[in-house]
């Protein structure tokens, strides 16, 4: 198959669109704690759908995965549930920040720690699936241009995190409110920086699986689709985090009951009333509901959790249909995808009218630090592409 890099650019932006889109359709959720409908929009994530698409577009599955050594399925898995992590403060980082905000910082600090915590580990731990330590990156002109990148990225989360900061300052709190039911920058920052350490596990588990990709190719899996059976092994460590997370929230919280329930119990009645933030609306007495205030919409519910949950997967479906597709510039695929992303995210920021009432100092600010992580992703690639022109074969 002849590589095609325009269609390549075309499936990253709508892996991009996927990812910086995935939370919309949450806000359509009503009367339900965030733990049931995250959790509820995870099992489409990270179980239904890596596996549906895998069974159908990839060859023997079952027998790919069954073949692997125990030390290639652990760390896979392992990582995966370090990512998960990362996978869900992130969506507590959109509770706290909204979506223009909350994404270009926990992307950023995805982008930058991604890039620098797998070579520092692996200096302390030599066996770890990574190809160079930190010192080794630095010590070559593509290294340096890649770490450039990662300081311009950082630059750009500190310029974003000033603009929240301003935005905290300026806007009364009933106006924050209207746009973001839980806005709180101190709690949204410390979940972001926290999101992309964790989120860094996600390159150990993809390097970890690379034996599983191998194997599905020689089973007679198409190259475009290699890719999808070490997604099931890293996907089920991520559910395995979140799951765990949301059941305790359900218990402490008692919104266990909510999976199932067609009324919601008064206390939790206030729950997305105000577009689709958890905890949105203000409590009433428990006598205060009629049963068309409890009425919880079961169907709309799932259909919109599980929309998220399927829009979330398939940023990597496009993710890997566009890395194919890219030929001699594939080092590209990382910075499109980034790229597009923080710009889709901030485009939805806008149309929920994120920042409206906040100054032209604010406005200023957070366009100044997303173009700074913008052009930090294309600085990176940069690096890599420089690299790979020095790799052997070059």
């Amino acid at each position: 198959m002849t590589p095609n890099p325009f269609l390549g650019v075309f499936f990253h932006w709508l892996g991009g669109l996927a990812s910086g889109s995935f939370y919309v359709p949450y806000k359509g959720v009503k009367k339900w704690s965030w733990e049931t409908y995250w959790l509820v929009g995870g099992f489409f994530s990270w179980i239904i759908m890596p596996w549906v698409l895998a069974f159908t577009m990839t060859e023997d599955l079952v027998g790919v995965l069954s073949r692997q050594g125990t030390k290639t399925l652990w760390w896979t898995y392992f990582f995966g549930a370090m990512w998960g992590f990362g996978g869900l403060t992130f969506g507590l980082t959109m509770r706290y920040l909204g979506m223009s905000l909350g994404m270009g910082v926990a992307l950023g600090y995805c982008a930058a720690f991604g890039t620098l915590l797998p070579p520092i580990f692996k200096s302390f731990v030599p066996e770890v699936p990574v190809p160079e330590t930190l010192a080794q990156i630095a010590s070559t002109l593509p290294g340096q241009i890649t770490l450039a990148g990662v300081a311009v990225c950082l630059l750009g989360i500190g310029i974003a995190a000033l603009a929240g900061l301003t935005k905290e300052k300026e806007m009364p709190e009933a106006e924050k409110k209207k746009a973001i039911a839980e806005f709180s920058f101190s709690k949204g920052i410390l979940v972001a920086t926290f999101s992309g350490i964790m989120s860094a596990g996600f390159s150990f588990a993809l390097t970890a699986g690379i034996p599983i990709a191998e194997a599905s190719a020689k089973a007679g899996t198409s190259t475009l689709w290699t890719g999808l059976p070490k997604l099931v092994v890293v996907l089920l460590g991520g559910f395995t985090t979140n799951f765990i997370w949301c059941a305790i929230l359900n218990i402490k919280n008692r919104t266990a009951y909510q999976y199932l329930a067609t009324h919601v119990r008064p206390e939790h009645a206030g729950l997305q009333a105000s577009g689709g933030e958890h905890g949105g609306g203000a409590a009433k007495g428990a006598g205060a509901y009629s049963q068309a205030d409890l009425k919880v919409p079961m169907l709309r519910n799932y259909f919109f959790s599980a929309l998220a949950g399927t829009t979330w997967y398939l940023q990597f479906f496009f993710y890997t249909m566009g890395e194919t597709q890219m030929g001699e510039f594939g080092f590209a695929s990382w910075t499109l995808h980034m790229a597009s992303i923080i710009i889709f995210s901030t485009m939805w920021g806008w149309i929920f009218h994120e920042w409206k009432g906040s100054s032209k100092k604010a406005h200023a600010l957070i366009g100044s630090g997303i173009a700074a992580l913008i052009i930090s992703t294309i600085i990176i690639g940069i690096g890599t592409y420089l690299k790979s022109q020095l790799s052997p074969g070059h």
